[in-house]
């Protein structure tokens, strides 16, 4: 069938209401912000509900027309990128928040809500989610169950995987399956809903989502600690657990090129009267704000007395948290200040995030000389982020990928901590996962998928 008479099947099937054909796609649908060459689709496709999403994919299925999902497209990787000849379908139309219920912390939306939205729900009944990232306003929920994101609360509450009571799924050929039963503990054969969370919307396509809430800290404080070398963050971090659980919420971890870097471009008032090796911005929960404050100060003189920090602040009001946080920001700044910022996000055994980072530093040293690269990361969860700027490399970011992840390889870590895979990401893979486990996804993907329609092409090839 031509790909004029497929649409016009497509737009009877669905209304017109709901299908745009290619050329009058908008660009922003064309590429996400991974900076991948745009590529205009045959169609995009915007529905309202799950059955106009299983009408679409039964259509595409008879017709072997590829299905490329978009959510908010802020994904690094190259995830939601059209391929030629493809439909585009965008869940930002499916946004409703169907339920929250304080009595159970059970929260359910369609995925195309964006995260502020579900955090803000969370809010409303006294409770809060448990992830956080810097695109919380644009990125929607549908895709970071897609993409397992992480972010700042990982520490403390797991990654989007732990997050996760249920989904509703409609696979390639427009099954959906109704996977929302609100319970921890269901251990009925195969967890179906995990083959999806991470998958990157290769296997199915996420149409709703059952969520675990969090009951609210009586009181939170923030303390930004100065550290003589990074053994001393594993050091402090520790001595921090050891006293506090899991009420450590937050432990990130800023280079001092990273720290100096923010200062310079939000114009900040350093933290401190002289530069330290590497920063951690650390968030404690407690009951009562005055006896939380107390352990903290006593747990600061305690790790300055053995020597795994050399000075501190602590936040006296919410105002200096968030002056705090604020230097933790600059990556917000990465599109407009670097020449393209080529991001890493890259997952290692902790006890090695410093040798790796001292490592990787020393590698482009010897290649770039004065080139501009920052570390920074959640490191409490294993995770470090490398980004650089590519005029200060000559624009080679290929021979850049191959050397740090090469790296990454040597210090058995994996090439994706929480950003997927993608199109980026996708010749290093093998640097991560075994041929057998390789075979093993591949098989996944070709009894769900038989017919490679679902976002092609990404994570890896058939």
């Amino acid at each position: 069938m031509s790909p004029t008479r497929f649409l016009d099947e497509l737009t009877a099937t669905l209304g017109a209401e709901l299908v745009l054909p290619g050329p009058n796609v908008p660009e922003t649908y064309l590429t996400d912000w991974s900076g991948a060459p745009p590529v205009r689709p045959l169609a995009l496709v915007r529905p309202r509900n799950t059955q106009q999403v299983s009408e679409l994919m039964r259509c595409c299925s008879a017709h072997r027309v590829p299905v490329v999902p978009q959510g908010g497209r802020t994904g690094l990787a190259g995830g939601a990128v059209p391929v030629p000849g493809s439909v585009v379908l965008s869940l930002e139309r499916m946004q409703a928040i169907e339920q929250v219920d304080a009595r159970t912390a059970v929260l359910k939306a369609q995925a195309g809500a964006t995260l502020q939205a579900v955090q803000e729900a969370a809010q409303s009944v006294g409770l809060q989610f448990g992830v956080d990232l810097g695109a919380r306003g644009s990125c929607q929920i549908g895709g970071n169950v897609a993409t397992n994101a992480g972010g700042n609360g990982v520490l403390q509450f797991g990654m989007l995987r732990e997050q996760v009571l249920g989904l509703e799924v409609v696979l390639a050929d427009g099954t959906v399956l109704p996977m929302l039963r609100p319970m921890i503990k269901n251990n009925t054969g195969y967890d179906l809903k995990q083959f999806f969370i991470g998958a990157e919307g290769t296997l199915g396509i996420v149409t709703r989502v059952l969520l675990r809430l969090r009951p609210w800290p009586g009181a939170r404080t923030t303390t930004l600690l100065a550290l003589p070398h990074f053994d001393a963050a594993l050091d402090v971090r520790s001595r921090l657990q050891a006293r506090f659980g899991n009420d450590v919420a937050a432990f990130e971890l800023m280079w001092n090129d990273f720290v100096q870097t923010s200062l310079a471009w939000q114009q900040l008032q350093p933290p401190f009267a002289q530069p330290h090796p590497l920063l951690a911005l650390v968030d404690l929960d407690g009951r009562d704000e005055d006896c939380l404050r107390a352990a903290v100060e006593a747990l600061l003189d305690e790790a300055l007395q053995a020597g795994e920090v050399n000075d501190a602040v602590l936040a006296q009001s919410t105002t200096q948290a968030r002056a705090l946080w604020k230097l933790r920001e600059a990556p917000a700044e990465f599109p407009s200040r670097l020449h393209p910022p080529i991001n890493f996000d890259v997952s290692l055994p902790q006890a090695d995030i410093g040798r790796f980072a001292e490592a990787c530093r020393a590698t482009l040293d010897a290649r770039w000389p004065g080139h501009l690269t920052l570390f920074f990361g959640h490191v409490g969860d294993s995770n470090l982020h490398v980004t650089t700027d590519g005029a200060s490399i000559g624009q080679q970011a290929e021979v850049l990928e191959e050397l740090l992840y090469e790296l990454v390889a040597r210090f058995q870590g994996s090439v994706s901590a929480e950003h997927g895979i993608g199109l980026h990401k996708k010749p290093y893979l093998g640097l991560s996962r075994t041929p057998q486990e390789l075979a093993a996804m591949r098989a996944i993907k070709q009894a769900l998928d038989p017919l490679n329609l679902l976002n092609p092409g990404k994570i890896f090839g058939l």
